[in-house]
């Protein structure tokens, strides 16, 4: 069998002996002074970076040499994973008496087993980080480690031989010895989260799905590949999914266009395009699933001149040894830079290296080596100018090995069968994640979304430009990263034509230009002639081209492309017919994307993407797409693979909940006396400033160490015999009777919350008076205030160490308070008084005449909590007010069932940013009642960012003969 034949489905990573840019992997006996983690790094040989070669896939070199050396093809000559791999291992265990009795032998597969796992993203002889905190092992470096490797790598390929199966542990029970059962157990139930087998869209993944899903609602923002894999897996996993996406289709920044007319009919993918590598790629996989077969791209990639003459092959050859010669001595001086080049550019290097050559390189070979610079830039989705010289190809050595791909009748395929079945909602534009202890809110429009997690797959572009608003504001480390990194742009123009008259033999072919500011223009055409179902051709647009390109008319566009084909096809007496239908991108004004896929820019690195990745919110909100891989960024795969890295996050952070949740719902057996402890320890607070006292629970100075926030409101005097005021609808008189009954009688209501000390000395300085610090709380910190029961049985503890250290002080000691720097006695503190008011809409003619009509109800087709009934709005209107100082009112829309927008009477309301079912105590009296929810910004009111001119990032125009203009 030809090793080489991508045809077959079962055909195990190769690579080829004979390429001068490869080298050998040399397994010894014995490694003097072994590292403990790994030997990785004595065989690391790294090639020509590959990202530069993206749009001419020639000479590839696979990851599998970059990281781990070349593999002889041979199976003759295969490396004896038992003997030596396992020898090099073990010898870093000296304690062990006889260490090959105790390395199990699963079959005699052991090396192409490892080939299989190396494509997987697993090391050869070592744990990856994610295993060694997950704690696979009870040791890391032993026998135990050496096993659980051989045992890994086992059920990874038992996978991969059929993808299409769903593997069970029993299928292993025979092969793996009994007192290795752990390591069985730890091993599937790892590779089984983490997304590295048994996922994807076959029949034995699908049935798996529970009907009725049993664990916590997870709202996942955008249906690209990144959320839908997210959303197939924690289905898999039994979470609810609701999925929201701006657009009026799934997949994102994966688009495939179907292009008509004249009879003929094309597939144009006008997003991601390419399977970059397909050793281990999660998408080859997903193809296999679905028995597609994907097509080769082919080297042949002829360049043409600016005349439209052939390069001569001779100096094309020249010019690109030198240009990677370029690369290489860029290379060497950012090691010899240092940190410094950190804050230098790919392209500063590159052009004080190309003046040495300035007197010896003609107009034609400048025009090469422009076009070598347009397709990294194109590689890059940025321009050289502003990409990292330290980092610009940080993941080159986990780049995807084997073939670059086309799949027939287009990506759009992939993107189809990932959304089957999933909840997404369609054109529900999300303008506002709110995050928290709590839980989460998304609002989209005017309908707001609650769950217990979030997952944000916006792309970098949109969170770049700050259309979602997040409350909490993301910390700033995060928000640093966002700003760092960088986004760029690619444009294509795709042309349905009458017939082919490029030829069939080769799949991509460039174009020269004789400007360097665009050389990206139009420098490199796709054919897809034979894998789009008709005679399609791309052209594409990278680099600072790109840019100009968003605001080029479509009809020069299409004209500009046209004159190049006619320079190259005509002089051959071959006729350029006028295209059928054409389509331009413009990704960089979809605001959606806000361009294209992530780079390293200046002053940025690859810790950034980490950054990216990290949750918020104590485990709340997660993020995933492509521009949250480090090993995978700018790709489709990485796009992928991070939804099943943070399904798996979210499992985990919900199993610790669970847990959490169980011990705490144990009730405290002095929870009464606790509460009197509180009351106690509130009567000489730490701080005091309007109607805000904070205890502190240690005297250090942790900034993070925990308080204690009390907000006391004092109740009115005197009230309407009825309640509510007399102008009020009488529909809502019943209900707000009921929420007022307690609270009208009490002369003092206290709401309490936890804040780190370094919060409440900033809430301290909030300026503005109570309205802007219960804002300040509400918009900036997200906490939510919570009668005394609210705080659960946690606080306990921190009450009582309070109290401890209360004990210490001397006898008849009395504490002072800060009241806006002036220290002042607690008797002084002045009385309150709070006006309630609030807004009731009904819809039509309905009207709400209980307390039942104002309730959560479950939107069409969502597993999270929609709030179609009881749009909450929390607006900066001085209505609520404490004492002279007015505070945020809360309106309460009512729609229909339908979720149409309404209009109607106004009622009162009592204390904005509290949740239904919290019990308030008053401080006379023990009667508690219900506070309805406050956390949501949505209604009416709520505005979503403009559409674009155009539909999904395209113009469509008509040839340009016939004078049509675009859409």
């Amino acid at each position: 069998m030809d090793p080489s034949d991508n045809n077959n489905p079962q055909s195990l990573p190769y690579i080829t002996s004979n390429n001068p840019l490869q080298f050998t992997i040399h397994l010894p006996n014995s490694i003097p002074n072994p590292n403990p983690n790994s030997i990785s790094d004595q065989l690391l040989s790294l090639s020509i970076p590959s990202k530069r070669r993206r749009g001419r896939p020639r000479n590839t070199t696979s990851s599998l040499n970059q990281v781990y050396g070349n593999f002889p093809n041979s199976s003759s000559s295969l490396i004896s994973y038992n003997s030596d791999i396992v020898r090099n291992l073990t010898a870093r265990t000296s304690t062990v008496t006889d260490a090959s009795d105790e390395i199990i032998v699963i079959n005699k597969e052991a090396t192409t087993e490892a080939l299989i796992a190396l494509t997987a993203g697993f090391p050869a002889d070592s744990l990856t980080d994610e295993e060694i905190e997950a704690g696979v092992v009870t040791v890391v470096g032993g026998i135990e480690q050496v096993n659980y490797i051989l045992i890994r790598n086992h059920i990874i390929t038992k996978w991969r031989e059929n993808v299409s199966t769903w593997i069970t542990k029993e299928m292993f029970v025979d092969v793996i010895p009994k007192h290795c059962s752990a390591l069985l157990d730890s091993a599937y139930n790892y590779v089984v989260s983490r997304g590295y087998i048994n996922f994807g869209v076959a029949p034995a993944v699908r049935e798996r799905i529970p009907a009725e899903p049993s664990k916590p609602s997870v709202i996942v923002i955008g249906a690209g590949l990144a959320g839908l894999a997210a959303a197939r897996q924690l289905m898999l996993f039994g979470f609810k999914v609701t999925v929201l996406e701006g657009r009026k289709r799934a997949g994102g920044r994966v688009y495939t266009k179907k292009m008509d007319g004249g009879n003929k009919v094309a597939a144009a993918d006008l997003g991601g395009s390419v399977l970059t590598g397909t050793l281990g790629n999660p998408l080859g996989l997903l193809a296999r699933q679905l028995s597609y077969t994907l097509h080769k791209v082919r080297d042949k990639c002829p360049l043409y001149r600016v005349d439209g003459k052939p390069v001569d092959q001779d100096l094309d050859h020249k010019v690109e040894v030198a240009y990677n010669l370029l690369l290489e001595k860029a290379s060497k001086l950012r090691q010899l830079m240092g940190e410094v080049s950190q804050d230098v550019s790919l392209g500063a290097a590159l052009e004080t290296f190309r003046q040495d050559y300035d007197d010896s390189v003609n107009e034609e070979e400048m025009g090469l080596f422009n076009w070598h610079l347009a397709n990294l830039e194109y590689a890059n989705a940025g321009l050289i100018s502003k990409l990292s010289l330290a980092f610009w190809d940080q993941d080159d050595p986990f780049d995807m090995g084997g073939d670059h791909c086309f799949l027939p009748g287009g990506n759009g395929k992939l993107v189809q069968a990932l959304a089957e079945n999933v909840p997404i909602l369609y054109e529900k534009i999300v303008h506002t994640i709110r995050y928290g202890t709590d839980g989460v809110q998304v609002v989209a429009g005017g309908q707001a979304f609650e769950g217990d997690m979030a997952l944000c797959t916006v792309p970098l572009g949109v969170l770049k430009g700050g259309s979602i608003k997040f409350i909490p504001e993301l910390p700033q480390r995060k928000l640093d990263g966002i700003k760092r990194l960088g986004f760029g742009l690619l444009n294509k123009v795709a042309m349905l034509f009458p017939y082919v008259f490029w030829g069939t033999d080769l799949d991509t072919f460039g174009h020269l230009t004789d400007n360097s500011s665009s050389r990206g223009e139009f420098f490199l055409f796709y054919s897809y002639a034979t894998v789009a179902g008709g005679p399609l051709l791309l052209a594409l647009v990278a680099g600072e081209a790109a840019h100009k390109f968003e605001t080029m008319p479509p009809t020069d566009a299409v004209a500009k492309v046209l004159q190049i084909l006619k320079g190259i096809y005509e002089p051959q007496g071959i006729e350029v017919p006028e295209p059928i239908q054409t389509v331009c991108t413009r990704w960089g004004s979809d605001p959606f994307s806000l361009g294209s896929y992530s780079n390293v820019a200046v002053g940025a690195s690859g810790d950034d993407y980490d950054i990216l990745a990290e949750s918020v919110g104590d485990g709340r909100l997660f993020f995933a797409g492509e521009a949250t891989n480090r090993r995978y960024p700018a790709t489709m795969h990485g796009a992928f693979l991070s939804g099943l890295r943070e399904a798996a996050n979210i499992a985990h952070h919900a199993k610790v909940k669970t847990t959490s949740s169980k011990v705490e719902k144990k009730p405290s057996k002095n929870a009464h006396s606790y509460a009197c402890v509180l009351d106690d320890l509130f009567r000489e607070p730490d701080l005091e400033f309007g109607s805000f006292s904070i205890i502190f629970a240690k005297k250090s100075s942790d900034p993070e160490s925990p308080a204690i926030l009390k907000v006391t409101f004092s109740g009115p005097q005197t009230r309407n015999h009825d309640g509510i005021r007399p102008d009020r609808h009488l529909s809502n008189k019943l209900l707000f009777q009921q929420l007022q009954s307690h609270f009208n009688n009490q002369h003092e209501l206290h709401v309490y919350t936890l804040l780190t000390k370094q919060q409440a000395l900033d809430l301290r300085e909030v300026r503005g008076g109570d309205e802007m610090r219960l804002n300040f709380l509400s918009e900036k910190l997200g906490v939510k205030l919570v009668g005394r029961k609210g705080l659960g049985p946690n606080i306990d503890s921190i009450i009582a160490s309070i109290k401890a250290e209360r004990g210490k002080r001397k006898p008849g000691s009395r504490s002072l308070t800060l009241k806006s720097g002036v220290m002042k006695s607690k008797a002084t503190t002045l009385k309150r008084k709070i006006v309630r008011k609030a807004k009731v809409v009904s819809g039509g003619n309905r009207t709400t005449s209980s307390p039942a009509a104002i309730s959560k109800n479950k939107a069409v087709g969502s597993s999270s909590t929609a709030i179609p009934l009881t749009n909450v709005e929390l607006e900066p209107k001085p209505v609520c007010t404490i004492g002279s100082v007015a505070s945020p009112s809360l309106n309460i829309g009512v729609n229909d069932n339908m979720g149409s927008k309404s209009v109607g009477s106004s009622s009162e309301y009592l204390l904005p940013n509290a949740s239904i079912g919290d019990q308030f105590e008053g401080n006379i009296g023990s009667s508690t009642a219900p506070i309805l929810n406050a956390k949501g910004q949505t209604g009416s009111n709520s505005k979503a960012p403009p559409r674009s001119t155009y539909d999904d990032s395209t113009y469509t125009c008509a040839p340009p003969s016939s004078g049509n203009s675009a859409n």
